[in-house]
């Protein structure tokens, strides 16, 4: 999980390749829809696709219409219910309706605007594609404007039932200092929740391919090593070394960025210690209670998949919750 689904960047390729091109956004649901708000499926005027606004229930009718509106240029609002048996096809208990926004490129959805959007997804800028769907207006919103719903990945209509913004947030990554074993818990259990983790250590007997197969692994110095690959508001610290020596240099660098959680392994003596150590350095009072340290939520865990457990959940909480 290194990027984005690459949805509107393959119907903007088809679209400059000299195919006709469209795209479908999932603007509303009811009941169990196989797929979320926001969910985009592209075709192109061959009958390719690429995405899904339905998890195969609909799409053929869907590329019908979009293939229709490719040749008239306008756009289409398609609304389908979902039978309880297409449902549980795709592993739903029961059906649902859902709507879909077709919107052909060039004609309806201009070419500028779909470049921008992929020049801001490939630069790991947060961004939402808004438009009206009685007026035609379209514009790209960024997260300072509606910081909330980007923060919960909710695409959705506004208040007037009329506009629509579908988001665009980059990737999560999850910055792991030190390859200790709650990192070998922690690890895959963010990859599941939807994480793209790296495991930062320069005791390279630690960060080991045996240790963590597969995975990405930095032998630098934590403070290089976070300011080479950058922070942002869609990245995770965790500290987990329990030596200054490494956890320091990072948290400095955490603190500088817009890294959405920063959390330090270490009991409250541990942590009390820290507190004082980066005054002595300069931080602010608000700075500092940035970071979650004792880390994680506190559930009694013990062992290192617990704990592992703990802090993702206290990630999510913070990820989430409305500020």
């Amino acid at each position: 999980m290194t990027r984005f689904d690459d949805i509107p960047e393959q119907a903007l390729a088809w679209h400059l390749g000299g195919k006709g091109a469209a795209l479908a956004t999932v603007v509303e649901t009811w009941g169990s829809a196989p797929r979320r708000v926001g969910s985009m499926l592209a075709i192109s005027v061959d009958g390719e696709i690429a995405g899904s606004v339905s998890g195969g229930c609909v799409e053929g009718a869907v590329v019908t219409e979009a293939l229709d509106a490719i040749q008239d240029g306008q756009p289409r609002m398609l609304e389908y219910g979902v039978t309880d048996g297409d449902a549980f096809a795709v592993g739903l208990a029961c059906g649902g309706t859902i709507r879909i926004w077709v919107e052909p490129v060039g004609s309806i959805l201009p070419v500028s605007d779909l470049e921008a959007l992929v020049t801001k997804r490939a630069n790991r800028v947060a961004v939402g594609y808004e438009f009206n769907i009685a007026t035609g207006e379209r514009r790209l919103v960024h997260r300072d404007e509606n910081i909330d719903r980007f923060r919960a990945d909710r695409s959705g209509f506004s208040d007037d039932r009329q506009t629509f913004i579908t988001i665009h947030n980059p990737p999560l990554r999850l910055a792991v200092i030190g390859a200790v074993h709650i990192a070998q818990a922690l690890v895959p259990l963010a990859r599941v929740a939807g994480y793209d983790p790296f495991i930062i250590d320069p005791r390279e007997a630690f960060a080991s391919e045996s240790r963590f197969p597969g995975e990405t692994l930095i032998h630098d110095w934590p403070d290089d090593a976070l300011n080479e690959l950058g922070l942002d508001a869609r990245t995770a610290v965790v500290l987990l070394t329990h030596d200054p020596k490494l956890d320091d240099p990072a948290i400095h660098a955490a603190l500088k960025s817009d890294a959405f959680y920063v959390g330090a392994l270490g009991s409250k003596r541990t942590h009390a210690s820290r507190v004082g150590r980066l005054t002595e350095a300069g931080f602010s009072t608000d700075a500092i209670g940035r970071i979650h340290g004792p880390i994680g939520l506190n559930i009694g865990s013990s062992g290192p998949a617990e704990i592992a457990v703990s802090i993702l959940a206290e990630m999510t909480a913070v990820l989430r919750k409305p500020r």
